[in-house]
């Protein structure tokens, strides 16, 4: 493992806090299952990361793991294709955790936008700990320990991203640094053979007299391709392009995600603490009679009143779920009086209703063979850890704690 498949390499988690509902499938779940397609991808339950908030009553953590778990393998994501695992069943992140705090200015986890804001959105909450404090980190640990080079995040989450990029710096300018390092560089540079060493110190010159981006793309990308030389010196010369010394934590980049667009059925933001969701594995009967009792245009008091569908919670969701012919319809409908409110939600709960079908019917099998659900995560607490202890062995080494 090194930073030549790091740019393939993505790692994401959720907090098992509550069942999952369209917010969480609109706004990750859909997103997930095409990265699966494109990347060695590494999904965790965040279990530790849930603690930070819900620490003093941990049921609904446990309560929650295998339903989430459920509901990822329901939205499509495949445990061929993707690593699944629980973070706690990988001591390893609490190491690298550990290990990274020692390094890490204390300055850089309190101006985390994240850390006041959460503070003042959960204010029932006590949050003056070390473990609220120190999260921002452990999600550095997190994605450091896999060296995934595409972190998918919201535009809220990209501070973090750009804290874990910071830490890996300052480990790889503190720890990279090997007995020799030019030596060993310029040994490296030879395996190249003539003509791309010859390419690899121009680009070089280029982007360290000029500071030519390009050039350094493309030094990397000349090095990523290099088929004869060991990991261990592609690491090496990926660290000299940069200045530094060897690269043992590659620094991430945030793959922006957009903002999901499943309002609540209220039109406010969908979540449990609104009671304004719908579930991914809703009863039918249950997603009928919720979306017919959703908040119209206040001002169609009587069926013959004409209405704004901008001003309509169930506008919104129509143009998540339906198609343009739709939107016509309800437009000139609503406006002129011609369709009523019952009217405008049948074609709604038609594609609502069919959207979760096949969500409700794989999560049956997985509902029905719990010990299935708990291989699969048993198989990938593996593949974690054999990625984790590669990673931990490199950095107890660089840190002086390999003791061997």
């Amino acid at each position: 493992m090194s930073s030549v498949i790091s740019d393939q390499r993505v790692l994401s988690g959720m907090r098992p806090t509550g069942s999952l509902h369209l917010g969480h499938y609109h706004g990750v779940l859909k997103n997930w299952v095409e990265l699966q397609h494109e990347f060695e991808c590494f999904f965790f339950v965040a279990d530790w990361h849930a603690l930070t908030t819900h620490y003093e009553d941990p049921r609904v953590i446990e309560e929650s793991v295998w339903d989430m778990v459920i509901d990822w393998l329901a939205a499509g994501v495949n445990p061929g294709a993707v690593t699944l695992f629980i973070q706690s069943r990988v001591p390893e992140h609490a190491e690298l955790h550990l290990l990274l705090s020692m390094m890490t200015p204390l300055g850089w986890l309190e101006r985390v936008p994240s850390y006041k804001d959460q503070q003042e959105q959960l204010k029932e909450k006590d949050l003056a700990t070390y473990g609220f404090l120190g999260y921002p980190l452990l999600q550095s640990a997190d994605i450091l320990m896999y060296r995934a080079g595409r972190v998918p995040v919201g535009a809220d989450q990209v501070a973090h991203v750009e804290l874990t990029r910071e830490v890996a710096r300052r480990f790889n300018h503190m720890y990279g640094k090997e007995p020799g390092f030019e030596q060993l560089v310029d040994q490296a540079i030879g395996k190249m053979g003539k003509k791309n060493a010859k390419l690899y110190r121009n680009l070089l010159r280029k982007f360290q007299e000029q500071g030519d981006d390009e050039a350094l793309q493309t030094a990397h990308a000349l090095v990523s391709a290099q088929q004869n030389i060991a990991l261990v010196d592609k690491d090496r010369l990926h660290g000299f392009i940069e200045g530094s010394g060897k690269v043992i934590l590659p620094e991430p980049q945030a793959l922006l995600t957009a903002a999901s667009k499943m309002p609540g059925l209220d039109g406010r933001k969908m979540s449990k603490s609104y009671f304004n969701t719908i579930k991914m594995r809703e009863a039918p009967d249950d997603v009928n009679s919720k979306i017919r009792t959703m908040p119209t245009d206040p001002a169609r008091a009587r069926r013959t009143d004409p209405g704004d569908p901008e001003k309509c919670p169930v506008w919104q969701w129509h143009l998540v779920y339906t198609d343009a012919g739709v939107h016509d319809w309800i437009q000139e409908g609503c406006k002129s009086a011609g369709i009523g409110c019952v009217d405008c939600k049948k074609p709604l709960i038609e594609a609502v209703q069919a959207e979760l079908e096949p969500i409700r019917q794989r999560a049956s099998q997985y509902i029905a063979d719990p010990d299935l659900v708990k291989s699969i995560i048993a198989d990938g607490n593996e593949k974690a850890r054999d990625a984790a202890r590669q990673t931990l062995e490199e950095v107890r080494e660089s840190m002086g704690l390999a003791y061997r």
